[in-house]
């Protein structure tokens, strides 16, 4: 995985509707997608998401685009869930056509593999799916990734008067009641892939994440780890005033904070460490029509641009590089995260594994 991602610019319970703006509904605002997919999603005329805040990846603006260009409502569940709720939403609503039923996920790496082999996911290969790497995608086209970030702290500068520059600083004591995760780690792929970044930077590596384990019972014995699953309002209140959490979520705080109060955004200097995501559509998608056609928008050159200006690596990056359709504006916005690890499916399930169930007996705080 890392040879494919080489190149690429390294330099809630809660429920919204989203209502249409009455869009042409033509195949033409995707190219190469059949006119027929497009006119059964229109008849279908909703589409369940799940786990998609609206700062992530600039999500609020392809789920905006995507109901304008087609007309179809979109229903928002738990913008704020893990990887693993949303694997939960399809398990719990299998026989259920309403509104709490998911269409499609965008989980961590290692749930694409797991829901596919729990029968949960559909098979479907976009348009474009020749442009997407081989080794971030099943073959099968059950699951494909869609971009990745690299890890940072994120660092409101009026509560810290030092920022942190590597793993090892934040157990200094000046930090104390400062540091949380962005999600809870046995059930978020970000909290989860925070945890493991930060074993690889004191003694651990790809093949071994319980050092991860070891440096947040430190943190949190110190006094350091705030066990919360930090948002912006945290980190602009000083309740969180350092948060980890992926570039990309980091670097969209600092633009909508807009210097009230400024943010400072840190990839640390070791323990560099990328984590891709993945989409799948539901094998008991209630709108199966909409949810192929939301991938249609994804991985078209629009879905993949967005993704990028919301500072997000996307998969097509290369593809697009070649055929010069990427955005260079948003481009050239992207950190410095060379020298990142980017892991394996196996590393990444194994170590999904070990953290998920080795942090209520190793680190015993419980991150809500």
């Amino acid at each position: 995985m890392a040879v494919a991602f080489a190149a690429v610019a390294i330099a809630a319970a809660a429920c919204s509707t989203s209502a249409p703006a009455g869009g042409s509904g033509s195949a033409a605002a995707i190219p190469n997608v059949p006119q027929s997919l497009v006119d059964a999603a229109k008849a279908e005329g909703n589409l369940t998401t799940i786990a998609l805040p609206h700062s992530w990846c600039n999500y609020g603006k392809s789920l905006t685009d995507f109901s304008s260009k087609f007309g179809i409502k979109i229903n928002e569940l738990n913008p704020d869930g893990g990887s693993k709720d949303e694997i939960t939403a399809i398990e719990a609503n299998k026989t259920n056509k309403g509104p709490a039923a998911p269409d499609v996920i965008d989980v961590g790496l290692a749930f694409g593999p797991q829901a596919k082999t729990a029968g949960l996911i559909a098979p479907y290969k976009v348009a474009t799916w020749a442009s997407i790497p081989d080794t971030a995608k099943d073959a099968d086209g059950s699951w494909y990734g869609d971009y990745y970030g690299v890890l940072s702290f994120e660092v409101n500068t009026t509560k810290v008067a030092n920022v942190p520059a590597d793993w090892s600083d934040l157990l200094k004591p000046e930090y104390k009641g400062q540091v949380a995760l962005a999600g809870d780690p046995t059930v978020s792929n970000q909290a989860i892939s925070a945890v493991w970044a930060a074993g690889i930077a004191t003694g651990g590596s790809a093949d071994d994440a319980t050092p991860g384990l070891t440096f947040f019972k430190q943190l949190n014995d110190a006094g350091n780890f705030v066990p919360i699953i930090a948002k912006t309002a945290n980190v602009a209140a000083g309740d969180a005033p350092i948060r980890i959490a992926w570039t990309y979520n980091a670097l969209a705080d600092k633009d909508s904070l807009k210097g009230n109060p400024p943010i400072t955004v840190v990839v640390p200097k070791s323990g560099r460490f990328g984590g891709m995501y993945v989409q799948a559509i539901s094998a008991f998608a209630p709108h199966p029509n909409a949810a192929k056609l939301w991938m249609e928008y994804l991985y078209s050159d629009a879905g993949q641009n967005n993704w990028l200006a919301g500072y997000c690596n996307p998969i097509r990056y290369d593809d697009m590089v070649k055929n010069k359709t990427v955005d260079a504006a948003a481009q050239a916005k992207l950190p410095d995260t060379s020298g990142a690890l980017l892991p394996t499916l196996d590393q990444i399930t194994k170590a999904t594994d070990v953290i998920a169930k080795g942090w209520p007996t190793t680190v015993n705080v419980t991150v809500k």
